[in-house]
């Protein structure tokens, strides 16, 4: 099955949360001896930061920030180890991370329908290739696009309006597909088509703009896209 001439000719694939299943970045947590709870503060934390430099035309790289914001978060805890060795470890989690299960069959099947793939991802594109690379998906991506490139987080409208001149398409023809909700509002305001994973079954915040398709894996896209 092909997508429908005319329709969507990219698929934008955001990387952390959205490919990765980062639950186990809270056992890296418990390991040094803080609550694994912390860790939704602190990337949460780390989120806040980048786009409040975005907000200020200011920029910094993801991992300076999820350093910065994981020493801010574990200063309240009391670890098994010092401070450096405990943010070290936490971070070198995004290298052992793998995709959810449905991004193995997914992605291959959006790629056979005829669209070309890229990701966009706030994170560095070591790490996204590294991901993509340990779960066989890699040669089904045309390009891996970082925020570092146009030194601007998502959801500012140059990072999406960078991933369509780098692709040589008009950004309209280019699908955002995310499981964050402003990440979907950001690329919507820029005027990319958009779909939500809602691997989680939460409600949709109704101040962000409504994404075109809402579905609860990347293989039930698929089907939605070339059902035309």
């Amino acid at each position: 099955m092909t997508v429908p001439e005319g329709r969507i000719q990219v698929i934008v694939l955001d990387v952390n949360e959205t490919l990765s299943d980062m639950a186990p970045m809270s056992r890296r947590f418990a390991e040094i001896g803080a609550p694994e709870l912390a860790a939704k503060v602190w990337f949460a934390s780390l989120l806040r930061d980048g786009f409040a430099l975005t907000a200020s035309a200011a920029y910094e790289h993801f991992a300076a920030l999820g350093e910065g914001a994981l020493r801010s978060v574990l200063a309240g805890f009391t670890l098994n180890r010092d401070i450096d060795h405990a943010v070290a470890h936490v971070m070198e989690g995004f290298g052992s991370l793998d995709v959810h299960p449905d991004v193995v069959d997914g992605v291959p099947r959006l790629r056979a329908a005829g669209l070309r793939l890229i990701t966009l991802t706030n994170g560095s594109t070591d790490v996204a290739d590294r991901l993509l690379t340990k779960a066989g998906v890699r040669d089904q991506f045309e390009q891996v696009l970082s925020v570092d490139s146009p030194r601007v987080w998502k959801p500012g409208a140059r990072a999406y309006q960078y991933a369509a001149q780098t692709c040589g398409v008009p950004v309209d023809r280019m699908l955002l597909v995310a499981v964050h909700p402003w990440d979907i509002d950001g690329a919507a305001r820029a005027g990319m088509r958009t779909a939500w994973i809602d691997r989680a079954g939460a409600p949709y915040p109704a101040y962000f703009t409504t994404p075109e398709l809402t579905v609860t894996a990347l293989t039930e896209l698929v089907e939605q896209l070339t059902a035309g």
